[in-house]
């Protein structure tokens, strides 16, 4: 019985999202008359323990297997396996680097400016400071896989791979730039005040612009029926339990599923405002407790940490001492870690700064900059520098997020609990920073009228509450697989526009040494 109701269930997102890109691409846009068929579908992905735990098998387990063996099939480089798709969001923060000059770098000061309010306009069109904004995307990328990845990178391929891992991370950043300019410059302004952004809209606006709007619409629709499924994020409130359950034995997931339900509901209701409001608060709460400790083991070890920076220098350019391979071999595990952890090129976090109060879509680009720095360059570097400081990447028994954890209690006795604190704010900010994602993407789907985004905060809230009960490998699988996805058509969009991007960000510059683009006096 449940095998015949595991293939329905895995069924219905082929149908649903073939159907849909067809004639969403017909009428551009779709109606209330779809939301029922939506809406149950996401409800029995997250109601289906049972099918999911004992997998879906026959044709159709097989067909999910295949599907995620293409989208992360691998290619062999220096004898280690790197994915295709790591390497299709790993090129263009190489190439966009070297096309713009260097913006990652040059364009930090501005950047800075920017988001301390320096050139900001409260009468600009939007619904949030580009402080605000920034806040909403780090609350987005900063997570476990900051504090957990960089420990899986280390353990595979030695102390190293961190500095792999900064490198990319600053190149991120003019990835982040470019999607983040295009998301602003093309968003939509909406009669109530509120802004409509993302990838969907810049690439079917951005490419009309070209003459190429049926591709454009292709783009758009492929990137939101890709990016509808990322609603489901019960794989945070699982990792969330999982640890607090670890630390204190709280064992009652319904009760934590609930909770977390409730709490995201309490806050998405507001729209971005509200959003805002509490990210801007978690995330520098997140920092302070988070990069408290480790700043606290780094000052603790002075001494050490010269001899740490040395040794992650020496191991990223002579790594075979700890039998990681060539220098090419540590350079692929850094940047497979790097670029999932900066999300650069997903063109997610595009959408919470397509909402920034700005007249100039640049500026915003600029702010973007500091979001792979902040996340990756400043957060993933710290992390790694604490693992080695205290050894514990010695200990072959420990991976993932126990290695991150057994290096702060080899100092901080008890800050397993606090690490479980941060786990837990880790996983709301993303939480409710993804719901403002998706619901965009919901709305550009279904439309955005009142009856349309409730039922998306209802969908969206009520599938986290089995999040800390269920174990739903290959529906997560073939989830993860469709987010990846979502870099194609956003990648393919960013290198169609690259021209104007450049153009763009001439243009502003010159402004801004002119002074056609005045700062605020102080």
């Amino acid at each position: 019985m449940w095998g015949n109701t595991g293939n329905r269930i895995c069924i219905a997102p082929a149908l649903f999202l073939a159907c849909t890109l067809q004639r969403g691409v017909k009428e551009q846009g779709l109606k209330h008359r779809h939301l029922g068929l939506a809406t149950g579908f996401f409800l029995s992905m997250t109601a289906s323990e049972a099918a999911a735990q004992e997998g879906v098998g026959g044709l159709v387990g097989g067909a999910i297997n295949a599907f995620n063996a293409a989208v992360f099939s691998t290619v062999d480089i220096a004898g280690t396996s790197v994915e295709l798709i790591v390497l299709w969001l790993a090129t263009p923060m190489v190439l966009l680097t070297v096309y713009l000059g260097f913006i990652n770098l040059r364009g930090f000061r501005i950047a800075w400016h920017v988001v301390t309010g320096r050139f900001s306009d409260p009468s600009a069109p939007g619904e949030v400071s580009q402080f605000q904004a920034l806040s909403t995307a780090l609350s987005g990328t900063v997570g476990l896989g900051n504090i957990a990845g960089v420990a899986i990178a280390i353990g595979a391929g030695g102390p190293g791979v961190a500095f792999w891992m900064t490198l990319i991370g600053l190149l991120a950043m003019s990835l982040k730039f470019s999607e983040v300019t295009l998301s602003v410059k093309y968003r939509r302004l909406n009669d109530d005040g509120s802004v409509s952004g993302g990838p969907m809209y810049y690439l079917s606006r951005g490419l009309a612009t070209r003459g190429w709007r049926r591709a454009g619409l292709i783009l758009g629709w492929a990137y939101a029926l890709c990016a509808l499924p990322s609603l489901l994020q019960i794989a945070q409130v699982n990792q969330a339990y999982s640890q607090l359950s670890l630390v204190t034995g709280f064992s009652f997931p319904w009760v934590f599923g609930i909770a977390m339900s409730l709490g995201t509901a309490f806050v998405i209701i507001g729209g971005i405002g509200g959003i805002a409001k509490v990210t801007s608060r978690l995330v520098p709460l997140m920092a302070a407790i988070y990069l408290g400790g480790a700043l606290f083991i780094l000052v603790s070890n002075a001494s050490a940490v010269p001899g740490a920076i040395a040794l992650i220098l020496s191991e990223a350019f002579d790594p075979k001492a700890m039998g990681a391979g060539s220098i090419l071999a540590v350079f692929v595990i850094g940047m497979r870690r790097a670029v999932y952890s900066t999300e650069a090129g997903i063109g997610s976090a595009t959408i919470a700064h397509a909402a920034a109060k700005t007249h100039e879509p640049v500026s915003e680009g600029m702010v973007a900059l500091m979001e792979p720095f902040v996340d990756t360059v400043v957060i993933c570097s710290i992390t790694a520098l604490v693992i080695v400081v205290t050894g514990v990447y010695t200990d072959t028994s420990l991976n993932d997020i126990q290695m991150t954890s057994a290096a702060f209690n080899s100092v901080i006795e008890g800050f397993d609990v606090v690490l479980a604190v941060a786990v837990l704010l880790f996983a709301f900010s993303t939480i409710v920073s993804w719901a403002y994602y998706t619901s965009k993407v919901w709305g550009f789907v279904f439309g955005e009228s009142k009856i349309s985004i409730r039922t998306f905060q209802l969908v969206y809230c009520t599938a986290l509450i089995p999040g800390a009960v269920l174990s739903m490998q290959q529906v997560f699988d073939i989830v993860d697989s469709i987010f990846f996805l979502m870099a194609v058509p956003n990648i393919l969009g960013v290198y169609l526009m690259a021209g104007e991007l450049k153009a763009d960000l001439k243009d502003y510059l010159a402004r801004l040494k002119s002074g056609a683009i005045a700062a605020k006096t102080p």
